[in-house]
């Protein structure tokens, strides 16, 4: 009887090849490392702050941002603040008249807080905030302005506000999760939340224990 023949043995992959892959991305993710701690050398350097950026959510907030600008002489721009007869009532109280004070009442939510702005802020030739939110909220914050802000070249230093036993810490999901959210809208120039909740939404739910 005549013997069976012996399939052909698919070809591994050179060991060698996986290596040279492995060494490019060690290169490539040197260089970028490298790129990040030299940016000092090649970005122009950052001005002094050029004006307050004020989350809204707490009127402490605004409180402190109107300290602020009195004392450093910067305008102040309120993203989804308190009513405007109030915060007109407060910032005039530390002598800020109405054209150092803008309101904007766009924002839903902490990524609609830079999203809304930005771009006027980029035109308007802003390129260093300082950036008031409560303590408990800054780290979000932060994460989500400094890549929403930062791919318009605008720098942010931020002011946190005190809240003592208000405080509600974050989840790190929480904060990278927004962090994700603005990676995207600077990629997409969307908030894809709405979109994911759309389709995804009933399945997540359906994944819930009863």
């Amino acid at each position: 009887m005549a013997a069976r023949p012996v399939p052909p043995r698919q070809p591994q992959r050179p060991r060698r090849r996986r290596a040279r892959r492995g060494r490019r991305l060690w290169w490539l993710l040197g260089a970028a490392g490298l790129l990040w701690l030299t940016r000092g050398l090649w970005l122009p350097p950052v001005p002094p702050p050029q004006m307050i950026l004020v989350l809204g959510g707490d009127v402490e907030r605004e409180r402190v941002a109107a300290d602020l600008a009195r004392r450093d002489g910067l305008p102040v721009l309120v993203s989804g603040g308190s009513n405007p007869e109030y915060a007109h009532w407060l910032f005039g109280r530390q002598g800020l008249d109405a054209g150092r004070v803008q309101l904007d009442y766009r924002a839903t939510d902490t990524l609609s807080n830079f999203t809304s702005v930005v771009d006027e802020l980029k035109r308007a030739q802003v390129r260093h905030v300082l950036l008031v939110t409560s303590s408990d909220h800054m780290d979000r914050a932060l994460l989500v302005g400094r890549v929403v802000a930062g791919s318009r070249g605008i720098s942010l230093t931020p002011v946190p506000v005190p809240c003592g036993q208000r405080c509600l810490p974050e989840g790190r999901s929480k904060v990278w999760g927004d962090g994700a959210r603005a990676a995207l809208w600077v990629l997409t120039g969307r908030d894809l939340r709405g979109w994911a909740a759309a389709r995804f939404g009933p399945l997540l739910e359906e994944l819930q224990p009863r």
